[in-house]
Parts: C-alpha cells; structure tokens; sequence
C-alpha cells in the first residue's frame, strides 16, 4: 500500500494563487488537531483502561469471571473449559445489519469445527434487549447464536469504534484482531494447524484524528502541525467507508475519505469547487476521459462492494488561515500523485435548456410555506426558486442523461405542481401548462474532466 505525504499543483478552475503551504514531513516539528478540538489545540487524551494487544497474555479473569449470556440453558457461562479452544469474540448489537447477516456464517463455522473453537458473539446490550431482538420474526432465525449480555469486561480489554469487529484467542494469548470478513474455514484451518496466518491485524481507526497519526504526537509538547496529508490505495481495513471533517468553529479545513472510490472523492470535491462558483454539480457534469473508466469509477457487485484494490483513502489538512483553498488544494494534490489530471473546465455538451415560451408569468408563487418535493408523485415545488427544479432534474438520471441549465432568467420564486417527473415527454407536456419547456441544446457548461496523465 503506497503512502504519500503529498503537494500539488495549482487547480486551473480558480485563477487566484493559494497562500502558500507546508507539506509537513517531521512530525515531531509540528502539530494538528482533532475534528473535535480547535486547530491550536493537542488531541484530547483520556485516561484508559488497560488494554490487550495483539501478542498479550491472556488475564486470568478472562477465564473466570461468569458472563451473562443468551440462548443457552444457563443464564451464565465461564470460558474455564474452553481455554485450550480458538476463541472467536465477534462483537456486535442489535442494530447492526452487517452483524446479523454474518451470523448464519458463524453457526455454520461452530458446527463444522465443533469442539475445537467457540463463537462467541458479545453484545454490550443488556439482556432483555437481546432477548427481545431473538424472539423477533428476524432474530428467531439465529436462537442457536450464543451472545454474551451487556458486556463490561471485553469491551474494555478490546475497544473498537464500531461493530462487528472480531478478537481472535488462542493459546492464552490475544491471536489477532480482525474484520469480520477474514473469517472463515481457511484462516480458522490455518491457525488450528499452527501454519502461517493470513489474517491480516485491523486495529480500528476513528474519525477524531487524522489517519495514521501515531499517538506518541499527543506527547510532544509545544508542537503544532501545520500541514498533513496522506494519500494511499487499497482498502485500509481499520476504517470504515465513508468521509469526515475537521472543523474549527464551524470552518471546515480539512477533509478525509476513506475506502472509496477515485471519483467519489473527485466527486466529493468537486460538489465543494462547483458550490463555491454557486453552481450546482451532479454526475451529469462529468467526463471520464480515462482508457480504463472503471478503475476510476468501479462498479459494484451484488452485495453492493466495490474491488477492494481500486478503494483509496485521502486525507488533506491545512491550517484554517488556508481553508478557504482547501477543495482547491486537494484536487492539485490529487492530479500530481493519483495517476489521472482531473480539472473543472469549460466544455461544449448537450443539454437540455429550461425556457419560457411566453412573456405571461403563469407560475410566480402564492406564498405560503416552502416545498420542494420533487423526487415525489405528485411533484409539488410551492415558493421555491426554479433552481429546485432543475437540481432535482440533474439528480434524476431516468429523467435524461443531459444536464439541464436554467434559462429562463426568472429570479423569483415559484409554485409548480407536477406528476409526469419520471419521463421526459411527460414532463414537457405538464411543464407546457406554465408556459415552460425543455429543449436540446449545445452548452458550453463547467465539466469535471478526468484523463489519464
């Protein structure tokens, strides 16, 4: 997995150059903060409970404390007798789908290597909760998932940030902690036989520090980083799929991505470049020139995940005096290191061009509360600007494929009540009753293009 420390090149969508920047490179020279915390500021330290690591000793309490547990004979259970066993603890609650799709795979994994390992599913739900969730028409179907009620002793010796997460125990040590994913017949086969591991070790990372940020920085006093960026490709396993800010007072000047794809994140950025313009940005307003499209843009497959090979992570922080050149400075940092030049230029496309076909103002608002439901049947837009309807045109692929432009030149509000919104000549035919239409045409229009370099 490759790991840049990254500055780019001037985004050609802004003419302004950007203060100038440092791409920190020592650590230990500078200082950054926490979403939560102001820019000035050290990441906020809290006194911990001791926790077991990969490689630790098991504590003796682990086989002797009783552990609340549901659907068994015994509202009890000790680990004593299951001490020479591979132990799987696969955390979990009741809100979490992903948990429960999985547990089908792990009754099948306890009944196949019977007594040589023990699923044990561990919840900080208290009992009731759980009892609740499997007598419910869903839960009923996994009455034979052994879970543990209202942790309070795993969940100290492993945090996590999220659910499900696995903690794999064997030999009185702490074997690995993983995702639940590497769980199977060939990893569990693999360290029964004593052979080499596969398991890759996932320690979770939140969302409250930049990624990858040693906690060693949070002892180096006086230090302030002034800039950090990280850019890597392949799926990093101890975050989840998703973005993040870091804000100071309502400022956002940093921004971090993690597990997706390129053009989501160029999308992401874009969406921010595009709003600074005051213009509207949708997937109609890109082009991707690149030979292989899809190894920026994958496709998913059934379970909706994308090739883990083609997910990134990107981080970019600068100080707040920059955040105004934040999306700016991604893009350039991204069209030096990432393969590919993407730019927001002019481009001339075809698209389809909201008109008046008559000078009569057949749909100035009567007041009243503000309504944009478009997406809905019927469609109802009351005291809202025509940009809602054009917005809700561009996010609406089934609609047209073309990016629709507002030229009518009204700036006041409207009321518009619509129920032909899912196809074209529908909409055309209700649209004509306000004495509006769509029609094709060649506009040159702001495009995020994406080439390869």
């Amino acid at each position: 997995m490759n790991v840049f420390h990254v500055m780019g090149k001037l985004c050609p969508f802004r003419t302004q150059n950007p203060l100038p920047y440092l791409v920190v490179m020592l650590l230990s020279l500078c200082g950054v903060d926490s979403i939560a915390y102001g820019q000035q500021r050290k990441f906020a330290t809290k006194t911990q409970p001791i926790v077991l690591k990969v490689g630790d000793n098991l504590p003796d309490r682990i086989w002797t404390e009783p552990l609340s547990v549901v659907n068994y004979k015994q509202p009890a259970i000790i680990l004593k007798e299951d001490k020479d066993k591979l132990i799987l603890l696969d955390f979990w609650n009741t809100w979490c789908a992903a948990c429960i799709k999985n547990f089908p795979k792990m009754e099948a994994l306890q009944k196949q290597f019977g007594d040589k390992i023990k699923i044990l599913a561990v919840s900080t739900q208290d009992r009731a909760t759980l009892e609740k969730f499997f007598t419910s028409k869903n839960g009923q179907r996994y009455k034979e998932m052994l879970s543990v009620a209202g942790d309070t002793l795993f969940k100290d010796l492993f945090p996590h940030k999220g659910v499900p997460y696995i903690v794999w125990l064997y030999q009185g040590k702490v074997l690995n902690t993983t995702d639940v994913e590497q769980v199977g017949e060939a990893t569990i086969r693999e360290v029964l036989l004593g052979g080499k591991s596969s398991l890759q070790t996932v320690i979770q990372m939140g969302r409250d520090r930049p990624l990858m940020l040693s906690e060693n920085f949070d002892f180096e006093r006086g230090t302030q980083m002034l800039h950090y960026s990280l850019f890597t490709k392949g799926r990093m396993r101890g975050a989840g799929f998703g973005t993040g800010f870091h804000r100071e007072d309502g400022i956002a000047y940093g921004r971090q991505f993690t597990n997706r794809s390129l053009m989501n994140i160029y999308r992401a950025i874009a969406y921010e470049l595009f709003g600074e313009c005051k213009e509207s940005f949708s997937d109609k307003r890109i082009l991707n020139l690149a030979k292989d499209p899809a190894s920026i843009d994958p496709p998913t497959n059934e379970e909706g995940k994308t090739n883990d090979a083609l997910l990134y992570s990107y981080e970019y922080i600068a100080p707040v005096s920059q955040a105004d050149s934040l999306y700016e400075n991604m893009l350039r940092t991204l069209n030096q290191y990432a393969g590919y030049t993407a730019t927001i230029e002019k481009q001339p496309v075809k698209c389809l061009a909201l008109i008046r076909t008559s000078a009569k103002d057949l749909i100035h608002t009567q007041g009243g509360m503000s309504i944009d439901n478009f997406h809905r049947t019927p469609s109802i837009l009351q005291n809202t600007p025509l940009s809602s309807l054009v917005s809700g045109l561009n996010a609406n692929l089934q609609v047209t494929p073309l990016p629709v432009v507002d030229q009518t030149g009204y700036t006041g509000n409207v009321d518009l009540r619509l129920s032909g919104t899912k196809d074209l000549q529908l909409l055309r035919n209700e649209l004509s009753r306000y004495d509006l239409d769509l029609v094709e045409r060649e506009c040159h229009l702001d495009m995020l293009v994406v080439r390869d370099k």
